[in-house]
């Protein structure tokens, strides 16, 4: 007895490896992009009679006052064409100027302009940079006081400043451990909602902060959708990796340290807010948020101590939950006081938002079993309950770092 075959048609074939000819075939229209964008350069699209005065966009990104007599001004050209800087005013006043690399500053080029000018402490100054149109950019110094240049003893007040903002509450929060490990599983129930709570509290506040960042930025780099896209790019990696594991729960101390991870980004961005301030010269600000974050974090020990409550880890793991979650505002307060970059912040934060909610999703799953475990609804007064006080107690602790 024979078999027959069907014979394949070319469409229900295997697809063939990708040839010379493929590859060519896959160029030929970026080949033609390329010739259309060209001409529409060369001609402006054919409508060049209808062209209007440049469009001129200067961004300035910092203004320092390194010493006694000199103000520098950090841009970038984030407009659509060159655009020349002939004249700088300071106060209303023209004053003579040196600028690296030139005063002609190319799209996405970027400059510092130093200005040789008698500043008065403590002081408001209004910077104005005269393009060759005529077209005005302003900064201004709301206090002028000397930028704080790196040296041992500011690094280390700097480094004692992010302790106290980062290290010192988030250790308070956690000495709650023993107390927590003496409350029944429906209590910790409470605890658990609570931290989810508290971790959507810290997702939106860091969300708004990274959006606050990306308003700092040159037009072309987008910053909200950069934001957006960061922190889903950041959640769907997570979820990813966390799928890998699929069909084993999660332990708690693996949650301890992601929340600790998730913890420690918005914390960065609470000690680049601090540095920030007290580079300008707004040492009252800096205090302020310093006594305010101290406060808020407290509650922060609290989230990283909960999942591992029933599972004590030892004291090294503690050491190590402290320092991922409180070390990052040590870092941030020196960046921000000796080298800010709006950019990289807006990164960092936009990154802790994407991590906070796949933590947010792996504290809600621990919730969702240990209250089946109990025979109670998923929704239950217990758990809602601690979700509301999570929310309420970041909401009225956050009331002393608002302004």
């Amino acid at each position: 007895m024979t078999t027959q075959t069907t014979p394949q048609t070319p469409s229900e074939s295997e697809p063939q490896g990708l040839s010379g000819a493929a590859w060519l075939l896959a160029l030929v229209p970026l080949i033609l992009l390329g010739v259309v964008l060209t001409y529409l350069v060369a001609t402006g699209g054919g409508l060049t009679e209808l062209a209007g005065p440049p469009v001129e966009q200067v961004s300035i990104q910092r203004v320092m006052l390194p010493e006694p007599g000199i103000i520098q001004v950090e841009v970038v050209n984030d407009g659509p064409q060159t655009v020349t800087i002939p004249q700088v005013q300071v106060d209303d006043a023209y004053f003579m100027f040196e600028a690296n690399p030139s005063t002609t500053i190319p799209r996405f080029g970027r400059a510092t302009f130093t200005i040789y000018y008698p500043w008065v402490e403590e002081e408001a100054h209004l910077i104005v940079l005269v393009s060759s149109l005529g077209t005005l950019f302003e900064g201004e110094v709301p206090v002028a006081v000397e930028t704080p240049q790196v040296s041992t003893n500011l690094f280390l007040q700097f480094g004692l400043v992010g302790l106290y903002v980062g290290i010192v509450p988030v250790g308070l929060g956690m000495l709650w451990f023993p107390f927590m490990r003496r409350l029944s599983r429906q209590a910790m129930n409470f605890i658990l909602a609570l931290t989810v709570g508290l971790l959507v509290y810290l997702a939106i506040g860091t969300w708004l902060d990274a959006n606050e960042f990306a308003a700092e930025l040159p037009a072309f780099w987008q910053g909200v959708p950069m934001v957006l896209l960061i922190a889903l790019i950041t959640l769907g990696v997570l979820l990813a990796v966390g799928s890998v594991r699929r069909g084993t729960e999660s332990t708690p101390l693996g949650i301890a340290y992601r929340i600790a991870f998730g913890i420690g980004l918005h914390n960065l961005g609470e000690g680049l807010a601090i540095g920030a301030a007290f580079a300008s010269g707004e040492a009252a600000l800096g205090t302020f948020l310093i006594l305010g974050f101290t406060l808020h974090n407290i509650t922060e020990g609290v989230g990283i101590a909960a999942p591992i409550v029933r599972n004590n880890p030892g004291l090294r793991h503690f050491a190590l939950l402290l320092l991922i979650a409180g070390g990052p505002a040590v870092l941030g307060t020196w960046i921000g006081g000796f080298a800010f970059n709006p950019v990289l912040a807006t990164i960092f934060l936009a990154i802790g938002v994407g991590a906070i909610l796949q933590v947010v999703w792996e504290v809600g799953k621990l919730v969702a079993r240990d209250t089946e475990r109990l025979g109670l609804p998923l929704v239950n007064w217990v758990n809602l309950s601690g979700l509301v006080a999570g929310l309420a107690l970041m909401y009225f602790t956050a009331f002393m770092v608002k302004f």
